[in-house]
């Protein structure tokens, strides 16, 4: 048996053992979290790169092991954009305070494992302005969770930049063609960004993301590696390349160390966080 079938078998019998339901909050408005850095960062320096950091911390719950493997990795250190997913407000507040950072949060719903808000979140050092919520189309086969991006645009001297956090549904939660189209609709949203784009996260796919180049981004991490551990009722079965950045309007910075994962996440989580280093596409 393969890998993956092993994976949908198991997850299947997974999803008999709890039958609770989430509870959506679909309102494209709110709940609305919004955290200001206590201080104005200074302006950066003209012509320097826009470090991009994802993070997916599991259901929030390890925050100062995650803080820690933040502030104490070289390559993590002073993103201009963090992206966040399986936060919840009281981690994405606790975050923000110790880096520094502004911050906006929008929860998906209750996600019901622990009973508390499940979303995503995007972090910067700089400004962040024009928050939005974009509700994703499909629920959870089982719980059925409605999952949401969220989005600000960077305020970072004279460039704007629009950032996505995104954290698609796993795939015993809904299909292949429904995470294509949720992508489809992240895609629609962003082409009315005027300048670049920037979206990053938990794609809970490698094959599926193939849709975002279709509508024109640049896969950045498209070979970074596996990202994630595939585990089913506590059953270790491999390795994932889940978690991604994509860009319009930029491209890698040259040189070695441009990206990458870490391997050592202090076990704040069953994702490693990546980084990207991005630059004006001209």
């Amino acid at each position: 048996m393969s890998l993956r079938r092993l994976a949908v078998t198991l997850g299947l019998a997974a999803t008999g053992l709890s039958c609770a339901k989430a509870v959506n909050y679909l309102d494209p408005s709110g709940p609305l979290y919004s955290y200001p850095r206590a201080e104005t960062a200074a302006a950066p320096s003209e012509g320097r790169p826009f470090r991009v950091v994802s993070f997916n911390i599991a259901y929030a719950i390890e925050i100062d092991r995650a803080i820690e493997v933040l502030r104490e990795t070289e390559a993590l250190r002073d993103p201009d954009v963090l992206a966040l997913q399986e936060m919840d407000a009281p981690g994405t507040e606790r975050i923000a305070r110790v880096l520094g950072m502004n911050a906006v949060y929008f929860p998906s719903g209750v996600h019901p494992k622990h009973d508390r808000d499940f979303g995503s979140a995007v972090l910067s050092p700089w400004p962040l302005e024009e928050p939005r919520k974009i509700p994703l189309p499909h629920g959870a086969r089982v719980s059925g969770l409605r999952r949401s991006a969220v989005s600000a645009v960077v305020v970072r001297g004279g460039q704007r930049i629009r950032v996505y956090s995104l954290h698609l549904p796993s795939p015993l939660a809904i299909s292949g063609g429904s995470r294509k189209a949720e992508l489809r609709a992240i895609a629609a949203d962003a082409a009315s960004a005027e300048g670049p784009v920037v979206i990053a996260g938990d794609f809970n796919s490698h094959g599926k993301v193939e849709e975002l180049e279709k509508a024109g981004f640049l896969w950045v991490t498209k070979d970074l590696g596996d990202t994630a551990r595939l585990a089913v009722l506590g059953i270790g079965l491999g390795g994932l390349a889940y978690d991604h950045v994509l860009t319009k309007g930029l491209r890698p910075a040259p040189g070695p160390g441009a990206m990458g994962i870490v391997q050592d996440n202090r076990g704040a989580s069953d994702h490693k966080p990546i980084w990207a280093i991005l630059q004006p596409a001209h």
